[in-house]
């Protein structure tokens, strides 16, 4: 019996000896072989890791090929996941000595920003409501909650606790093992890599845009895990100026994550957000490399080489130019200085002293080439992080592109689609006369007056269209506008692109046509016969954008009624090589004879010479034409002032339009214009003859700053033009 026992335990040893060997040989296969997410081994005693090479971004340029946004490479001090210490306590001990030598260098102001839900100095923590306005930032935060099994409704003191206790900052008892600032830094920094998603594909940058003395300081501390890195940012060639059109770069939006990493994007990639970097992200993008690195056991590298190659984005040209975008900014800004200066010099009620912002769009006529697009107020793009929460607080919404997206009733300058609408269907002639009363009393229930009775008690009298135009009849186009019902006056508003999309490649609101249509759509108050009066006259529920205005009066001048586009073509990155160029696309033509069109062309001539803004073209250089538009806001604003014109008259090239919200009258408006045509056909202050060596830019910037001082000191003496009408 003893002899069995032996044998038994003499087997059970040997069985436990063979798995104990089993059990070791399979963790050792795992480990060298299939155990690695991020090393692999290359030959014995070495290990061989992938890194991506970030590719450049494309450039912009204008028309003319004028850098608008170039790239500008910077020194970052990163995290490498794959050479990073595998302890919680190695991880953080790494992490303060990195920020304690950045600190100590003088460079704490490079430090990257956290996205840390927490502000304060221990123990007196707390959530950081700028954090939680962001709703990307709460969208990421609330990802990490529930990865570790956490409440949405979670408080500070639980959420600090937590973490700490996570990330290995407190002991076995829960003391903290950091003190003060330095506690919170790594923390700050360990949620901030899980919040990136710090992985072996994506780096965690710990500074940006270093000097070469913190780079030296920090590779003689030998620390394991910290790396430099080149990169690129974007730079600005003309800060403040164009901003709404060339929008910005940013971290992947959390909602679109997804779509982007689907299309093969790392999460902390720069895309771009919105304007020209979002719309054209497709060209800009580049595709990115990877390195090989090889490293030994003890991390230091001893080969590395490109597998792939990254392939820069392309380079995008804009069909704007830069100089006449930087005067219609300009001239935009100080047409608003002025009615308000007049206005408060005035001491009229009403009269424009509360205008404070507007927008212009500047077209050439049968291309749909966009020149320049002014919003006001503006932004600066190189500080746009820094602005950030003033601009978003900023009653005056200087974030919105006016231009695209500001829906202004058009006032007059709808008559032009009124008149072509009534000559074109035989309605009226050009020599047909009706007589303005005053009152239109033709309903018995609704009895809109004109603008002169309104004013002084009389009627224009008997008006020709072109009359009519010229002094913005309101009972004129009462009329035609109830002969032609609002069916055919749609038909004709639809066909010159009133309220549709312009199809420029930016984001754009598409505006409102007002019709018995869109008041059922919209669920607003029911259609009434009378309607199409206050329709026909530019007032009602219509509203368009300044870009869509100067398309409208464009396919007017042209018959054609083409898309408009900010594009010109891309190419190769630092080339010439043109891999695709853009053309307008032929959306519609409008049936009007030449005959017709000549005529209301000539009544638009008539506006500028001899009617509502003859006085600020009175004697101009060039023949031009134009319509002034007044639309009320409310009883307690000033009315919006709108101005389109088009020059020269017998061939016109572009089309300028502008929209001064409260500018009181589309008179004064047209002075911002007129300074557009005096440096596009160099007229005036803004004659190339006039510049100097100088930089270009700085000298139309020289000679606006003297307009504005020239107007500011005889504003006192100036009344505000009041030969436009008031559309009521």
């Amino acid at each position: 019996m003893k002899k069995l026992n032996y044998s038994m335990r003499y087997m059970m040893l040997c069985f436990f000896f063979v798995l104990v060997c089993v059990i070791y040989t399979a963790r050792l296969i795992n480990i060298q072989i299939s155990g690695q997410d991020y090393y692999s081994s290359g030959y014995s005693g070495t290990f061989v890791r992938k890194v991506s090479i970030s590719a450049e971004r494309g450039e912009i340029f204008d028309r003319n090929g004028i850098a608008l946004v170039v790239n500008e490479y910077s020194q970052n001090i990163i995290l490498d996941y794959g050479t990073m210490p595998y302890t919680n306590a190695s991880k953080n001990a790494l992490i303060s000595k990195a920020i304690g030598i950045i600190k100590a260098n003088g460079d704490e102001d490079n430090l990257k920003e956290t996205n840390f839900p927490v502000k304060g100095v221990y123990p007196d923590f707390y959530f950081d409501e700028e954090f939680f306005s962001v709703p990307s930032k709460v969208s990421r935060f609330n990802r990490i909650l529930k990865d570790h099994e956490l409440s949405e409704n979670i408080t500070c003191e639980a959420f600090m606790s937590h973490f700490l206790r996570y990330y290995g900052l407190t002991d076995k008892k829960g003391n903290n093992i950091y003190d003060g600032e330095d506690l919170y830094d790594i923390l700050a920094r360990r949620y901030d890599m899980d919040y990136m998603r710090f992985s072996a594909e994506t780096p965690y940058t710990l500074a940006e845009n270093v000097d070469i003395s913190l780079i030296t300081s920090l590779k003689e501390s030998i620390l394991e895990g910290v790396e430099t890195d080149t990169s690129s940012v974007r730079k600005y060639c003309f800060p403040g100026y164009a901003s709404h059109i060339l929008g910005r770069i940013g971290k992947i939006p959390a909602a679109k994550v997804d779509e982007y990493v689907e299309k093969g994007y790392s999460l902390d990639a720069y895309v771009g957000i919105s304007g020209v970097e979002a719309a054209f992200e497709e060209y800009l993008r580049g595709q990115d490399g990877v390195k090989v690195i090889i490293e030994d056991e003890y991390g230091y590298i001893i080969d590395e080489y490109i597998e792939k190659e990254p392939v820069a984005g392309q380079d995008v040209y804009l069909t704007i130019d830069i100089n006449l975008q930087i005067v219609t900014e300009y001239a935009l800004h100080n047409n608003i200085d002025y009615i308000v200066e007049s206005a408060l010099s005035s001491g009229v009620p009403l009269s424009g002293e509360d205008a404070k912002a507007g927008a212009m769009s500047v077209l050439e006529v049968g291309t749909g080439d966009v020149l320049a697009l002014a919003s006001y107020p503006t932004y600066d793009l190189s500080t746009f992080n820094a602005d950030y929460s003033d601009l978003v607080a900023n009653t005056s919404s200087p974030l919105l592109n006016r231009a695209l997206n500001g829906m202004y009733t058009p006032g007059s300058t709808f008559k032009i689609a009124t008149a072509a609408a009534a000559l074109s269907e035989g309605l009226v002639s050009a020599t047909q006369k009706i007589n303005d009363t005053g009152k239109y009393e033709y309903f018995s229930d609704y009895q809109p007056a004109c603008w002169i009775y309104n004013r002084y008690g009389f009627g224009h009298g008997y008006q020709t269209v072109v009359e009519a135009i010229q002094n913005s009849c309101n009972y004129y186009f009462f009329e035609v506008g109830r002969l032609l019902t609002i069916e055919k006056l749609t038909e004709y508003c639809q066909k010159f692109g009133l309220g549709e999309k312009t199809g420029i490649e930016l984001g754009e609101t598409a505006g409102v046509l007002d019709s018995p249509e869109y008041r059922e759509k919209s669920g607003s108050e029911p259609w009434q016969v009378g309607d199409v009066l206050q329709v026909a006259i530019g007032q009602g529920k219509s509203m368009f954008s300044p870009l869509q205005l100067s398309s409208y009066i464009s396919t007017f001048i042209s018959g054609e009624r083409r898309s408009t586009h900010i594009l010109s073509s891309v190419q190769q990155y630092g080339t010439n090589v043109i891999t695709y160029e853009q053309e307008s696309k032929l959306l519609d033509t409008v049936n009007i004879s030449a005959y017709n069109r000549s005529v209301i062309l000539g009544a638009m001539k008539d506006v500028v010479e001899s009617g509502s803004a003859a006085s600020v073209f009175s004697n101009y250089d060039i023949t031009v034409g134009g319509k002034t538009g007044t639309a009320q806001v409310n009883e307690n604003k000033s009315a919006n002032a709108i101005f389109t014109g088009f020059a020269p008259f017998d061939n016109p090239e572009i089309v300028v339009s502008i929209v001064i919200e409260q500018g009181n009258s589309g008179t004064t408006a047209s002075r911002a214009v007129r300074d557009v045509f005096d440096y596009y056909f160099s007229l005036g202050s803004f004659s190339p003859e006039n510049q100097t060596d100088a930089d270009p830019i700085e000298e139309i910037i020289r000679l606006h700053a003297e307009l504005k001082e020239k107007t500011k000191n005889t504003a006192a003496s100036t009344q505000p033009d009041n030969d436009d009408v008031a559309d009521e």
